[in-house]
């Protein structure tokens, strides 16, 4: 039995694959099995395979069915107790496994992620995505993950290294992005995250992603996504909340609320002119009148740069600790 799985399912990535099974394979880690999942496609990927000769490369072809199905069938088919994910067009860092299995194997997490390099197709860097890319590789430690998980996935798909039974929840196929479902599915069950701090992966940003082309990874399906799971995990049962924010991020959340019959106790913002507004149904105070954490959960939905460091310490002040009583919206 390998001590690793790195799973991958693939469609039509012939001018990618061979690349990325080789980064896998060539890792400082060499306990380990990768294992492709050709997802019915119509290009010569599974010719790209046949040249790499390595006893620790599976190959199944299977009908088209989609991404979830095919990650599904990797991990079915998969060996190890650990199983890593890994995309058919991205590069694997040497180092990679062999970190993530050092801090899986330090205990208290189930999975470990890492930090990335977004690049564009011939490995160049993306100022367009320079600011996600800031983003996403934040938030190493499981409260950060957690209080930040419904702003969108502080977990990359591809860079995740994690306990057997994280996966065997299952990718769903449904209209929305599977990989961020899997993961607010997995962190409602309990499961705990973290990330190495070193970038593992260069994540490739390119015109074919499914991420630019698909419907069920649309802003609308984000937004679905991260409300159904929000209501089915902090909000499930909670009849009133707190909330900061009431400007273009805030005030949709605020509606939003209102419309789930949840009470809005106040809204924190720093505008002067708003102090004293009703903004649907909410009173609007200063960051200094912001009541003492109780219990009643705290919902943060400011999008202006900079904004969450100034807030995170106003939370600390007030005894919140975010990712258990508060969670940043977007």
């Amino acid at each position: 039995m390998p001590r690793v799985s790195v799973t991958m399912p693939a469609y039509n990535a012939e001018r990618s694959i061979a690349r990325a099974v080789r980064s896998v394979l060539e890792s400082t880690l060499t306990d380990l099995e990768c294992v492709v999942v050709d997802d019915g496609s119509k290009d010569n990927a599974l010719a790209e395979l046949d040249s790499i000769k390595d006893k620790r490369l599976r190959v199944i072809a299977v009908d088209h069915a989609g991404v979830a199905a095919a990650a599904n069938r990797a991990v079915q088919e998969s060996r190890a107790p650990i199983i890593a994910r890994m995309d058919a067009d991205d590069y694997c860092h040497p180092t990679r496994l062999e970190k993530q299995l050092t801090q899986l194997d330090a205990g208290g997490v189930d999975g470990i992620g890492g930090r990335v390099r977004i690049v564009n197709q011939q490995g160049g860097s993306v100022p367009s995505m320079k600011r996600y890319e800031a983003w996403v590789n934040d938030h190493l430690t499981d409260d950060a993950i957690r209080a930040c998980r419904f702003v969108e996935s502080p977990l990359v798909n591809p860079t995740m290294t994690a306990k057997r039974e994280v996966f065997e929840l299952g990718f769903r196929n449904g209209p929305f992005p599977e990989d961020y479902d899997l993961w607010l599915r997995a962190m409602q069950a309990g499961f705990r995250f973290g990330k190495v701090s070193d970038v593992v992966l260069d994540w490739t940003d390119g015109p074919g992603r499914l991420t630019r082309s698909h419907a069920n990874y649309s802003a609308d399906a984000f937004d679905r996504c991260r409300r159904e799971h929000l209501l089915l995990g902090p909000m499930s049962g909670v009849t009133r909340v707190r909330f900061w924010g009431a400007g273009q991020t805030g005030k949709p959340w605020l509606r939003w609320l209102r419309e789930q019959a949840i009470a809005v106790d106040c809204a924190v913002d720093v505008s002067p002119r708003k102090l004293g507004e009703v903004i649907h149904g909410a009173r609007v105070v200063s960051p200094d009148d912001l009541p003492a954490a109780d219990g009643t959960p705290l919902l943060i939905g400011v999008g202006a740069p900079g904004a969450r460091e100034l807030i995170l310490l106003k939370l600390s002040e007030a005894g919140y600790r975010p990712g258990r009583d508060a969670w940043f919206v977007a």
